[in-house]
């Protein structure tokens, strides 16, 4: 059997691109940009963007609720909390980058860990 394509995974999961528009709307913080223009751009997007898109914030809802405490939980993980340079310097990054970041750093720590019991 062929994977699915993303148009068909969206109509599948989310029932057209535009209730996948709506969710992603509520799901995304942005600071002062209007909803409807929000809104407006995510339905010219691309529907695997979409998709992605989707994952990420999903992601970052359920398992830290905002930016800022993903943002506090991988530096406290860096061992790093106190550096306000580097948090000024974090927080300019996208969501998605600052989870790949924070599942690199998990890697590392239990890998250093492991190594260290061994």
């Amino acid at each position: 059997m062929a994977p699915k394509t993303p148009l068909q995974r969206v109509k599948e999961e989310h029932g057209g691109k535009e209730k996948l528009a709506d969710r992603l709307v509520d799901l995304i913080e942005r600071g002062d940009e209007d909803k409807a223009e929000l809104r407006k751009r995510l339905l010219a997007a691309a529907n695997s963007k979409l998709l992605r898109l989707h994952k990420v914030f999903s992601e970052l809802q359920g398992r830290f609720g905002s930016k800022d405490k993903l943002l506090d939980a991988l530096l406290e993980l860096m061992k790093r909390s106190k550096d306000q340079d580097y948090r000024t310097k974090l927080s300019g990054m996208t969501p998605g980058r600052l989870l790949d970041l924070y599942r690199a750093q998990q890697r590392r720590t239990k890998a250093a860990q492991a190594a260290a019991r061994s």
